[in-house]
């Protein structure tokens, strides 16, 4: 078995395939429908493209008809609307459109009134979704895929890359992973987790063998104002960025399950979020403020194919 690696960028990341076969020929032919295939959803969901999905049911907001969607948006809406209800409602993909009071790069915070106007197109439960029929009732509201749509990528690529006859693989796209299968002697893939006040040092080394792990963290985009730091993570219920953990890695059966639960972690704020992550039951590394690092993945040491090992 011979390891190749191929490397792309794609949805704004940097993303690497480390696939092994007999040949690497067989290896190049499997990473281009895999890259053929993280296009093709990029294509579908992006919110920056005129022609994809996302911009026709963005523009559909305010008609009382809305529109008919295909079968796989109409399963990730469906997934949405579970992650929403149950994350008490923190968990919102109409909660991109905050987006338009927040510019992280301007070193400004925005008025109130700029928030509020934003927040008051945001709320899932506002969404008329009937299956395939989805309607956005007032005008200005959107849809963000986003949040979610990486992860359910490198979950359809490492599918994509068993069906296709590997079995010894890691996706990786922009840190968002899904294991196709250990390395051939059965050892697990290394991955490290992000200072998150340093992210170009890693904090912890966990090791990955089954499923998808997913980070989430407050590092990516942030200012500073009078001092005090804000975060690009903005709760939908306020408007305005959350103050909780800087960093949550969660592992679980398929990366998306794993997105969605770290990115709801980072939502709660406080104590709330460490027991929210404690009665979920998945494996996950948390670390908080002042870099103090807890969670099973610490712990325990080994929980659903995971194990940590210290930086």
């Amino acid at each position: 078995m011979r390891l190749s690696r191929f490397s792309f960028k794609a949805m704004g990341s940097p993303c690497v395939l480390h696939l092994y076969a007999a040949e690497a020929g067989a290896a190049g032919e499997v990473a281009r429908a895999a890259t053929g295939e993280v296009r093709r959803l990029e294509h579908k969901y992006s919110r920056y493209r005129d022609d994809s999905i996302t911009a026709a049911i963005n523009a559909s907001a305010g008609r009382e008809a809305g529109g008919v969607v295909d079968e796989e948006t109409a399963s990730l809406l469906d997934y949405a609307h579970t992650a929403w209800a149950q994350s008490d409602g923190l968990f919102d993909i109409s909660a991109g459109v905050l987006r338009r009071a927040w510019d992280f790069k301007s070193g400004r915070l925005p008025a109130p009134r700029e928030v509020e106007a934003a927040r008051s197109l945001v709320g899932w439960e506002r969404v008329r979704w009937e299956r395939p029929r989805l309607a956005l009732p007032v005008a200005g509201m959107e849809l963000d895929f986003g949040g979610f749509v990486k992860e359910y990528a490198a979950d359809r690529v490492a599918e994509l890359c068993r069906q296709r006859g590997l079995r010894h693989g890691l996706v990786d796209l922009g840190g968002d992973l899904a294991v196709v299968g250990p390395h051939p002697d059965g050892s697990p893939w290394i991955t490290g987790v992000r200072d998150p006040r340093q992210p170009q040092h890693a904090l912890a080394t966990l090791r990955l063998s089954s499923g998808g792990l997913a980070s989430s963290g407050d590092y990516e985009r942030c200012m500073w104002v009078d001092g005090q730091r804000y975060g690009h993570i903005l709760n939908p219920r306020t408007g305005w960025p959350v103050r909780g953990l800087a960093s949550v890695s969660v592992a679980a059966s398929h990366c998306l399950v794993a997105g969605s639960a770290s990115t709801i972690a980072m939502l709660k704020e406080g104590r709330e979020a460490l027991g929210w992550l404690d009665a979920l039951g998945l494996p996950n590394l948390r670390i908080d403020q002042s870099n103090r690092v807890s969670g099973t993945l610490r712990e325990r040491g080994v929980a659903a194919g995971v194990s940590a090992a210290s930086p």
